[in-house]
């Protein structure tokens, strides 16, 4: 059932970022035999409990700091998304590998200069953390599409909806406009799903149409900002009203290669959903859908034939998507486990040379994402089709 849990000897790593997502790198990281040899925060008077709540060993002052530090093979950027050009560029020239969460940048140009650095460092691995690839069934979902069993692919479509931004109230940094395509639900969970669509296909979005709508023109700031999902016990603060720029809902029609069509919609403001990515591949010898809500289950629909429910089991799973597959059916696989497969890949990939071809999506990846981002961004302002820049 897939690799072994535990490498031997991986590089350490320093975390940037200790936010929502940082912990959930620390986690999966753990599981696998990485070690998390230090933590860079804001400011180390933050750093300090959040690493010692994770066992980590040493907090750092700078990023200069973090990239001087000789025990540091590998660096982890759970940073805000505006620096992570800045950091990725700044730990690839100084030898580190990078795994870099979602959006690679916030401009082409930028995603684009850090795409052409990690190629030309292959001792080095360069990946971006779209982590959703690793689910066991999005695994098996490529392999059939690879293997012929849908047909010749005519449509892929569905949607990524949550509900922690529906009220006024609700605010953190993610709503701020980055000064560039100023997206926000695209780029936060809409670049999950086109990835996902994109792998999971093996076909490029080249032509886009976007609708775009802000729900809420004012939100209330905390004053003295805010934690990212923060639960309902949190302390409620003064806040101050704050005009929003950053779309709450997007829909975009797509144009994939060999004349394959999309359409997808993300929604921050649906009520119950909180954090539910739909997707349906369509051939002409039947289709597939997945809902990471219910990640166990794979619907295979076929005009001839009757219609199947399919439980993730290494068992039964492509040989392909068992390696991505550790437990046995009917012992959920979800999540984390998506992370930690991921970092298997990517640490695997490391300790094997770095040799071959990647199985984790590489900066080329989040550099095509960024700049579908972009062409989604112009669409909307121009009311138009825009093609993707190659």
């Amino acid at each position: 059932m897939g690799a072994p849990h535990v490498l031997s000897n991986p590089p350490k790593v320093a975390l940037i970022g200790g936010g929502f997502i940082g912990p959930v790198h620390a986690e999966a990281l753990r599981r696998i035999g990485v070690q998390v040899h230090g933590l860079l925060d804001i400011t180390p008077e933050k750093a300090r409990p959040q690493a010692e709540k994770l066992g980590i060993p040493k907090v750092y002052a700078t990023i200069e700091e973090v990239l001087a530090d000789p025990e540091v093979g590998a660096v982890h950027l759970a940073s805000p998304n505006h620096v992570h050009y800045e950091h990725a560029k700044a730990a690839l020239e100084a030898g580190k590998h990078v795994l870099c969460e979602k959006p690679l940048a916030v401009s082409g140009e930028e995603s684009s200069e850090l795409a052409k650095i990690a190629a030309s460092r292959p001792r080095q691995a360069a990946g971006v953390n779209y982590n959703l690839r690793f689910y066991p069934l999005a695994q098996e979902m490529r392999q059939r599409v690879a293997s012929g069993a849908l047909g010749r692919i005519l449509t892929v479509t569905g949607s990524y909806t949550q509900d922690w931004l529906l009220l006024a109230d609700d605010y953190n940094w993610r709503v701020e406009p980055d000064g560039h395509t100023n997206l926000r639900a695209i780029a936060d969970i809409g670049t999950h799903w086109m990835d996902l669509a994109q792998f999971i296909t093996g076909k490029h979005i080249q032509k886009v149409n976007a609708d775009l709508a802000t729900f809420h023109e004012h939100r209330n700031r905390p004053i003295g900002g805010a934690e990212t999902y923060s639960g309902p016990n949190a302390a409620k603060k003064a806040t101050e009203p704050v005009k929003i720029t950053t779309e709450d809902y997007g829909a975009v029609m797509l144009h994939l290669t060999d004349g394959a069509r999309g359409v997808y919609h993300v929604n921050q403001m649906h009520g119950g959903r909180k954090n539910r990515l739909y997707l349906e591949i369509c051939g002409t010898e039947g289709s597939m859908v997945w809902d990471s809500e219910s990640p166990e289950l794979l619907a295979l629909g076929r005009r001839g034939a009757p219609n199947q429910l399919m439980n993730r089991d290494p068992a039964i799973l492509s040989v392909e998507a068992g390696d991505f597959s550790h437990y046995p059916g009917g012992h959920a696989e979800g999540f984390p486990d998506a992370f930690k497969q991921l970092d298997l890949a990517f640490y695997s990939y490391i300790l094997g040379g770095c040799q071959g071809t990647p199985n984790f999506p590489t900066f080329a990846d989040g550099d095509r994402e960024v700049r579908v981002c972009e062409a989604i961004a112009q669409s909307a302002k121009s009311k138009a089709w825009v093609d993707v820049a190659e």
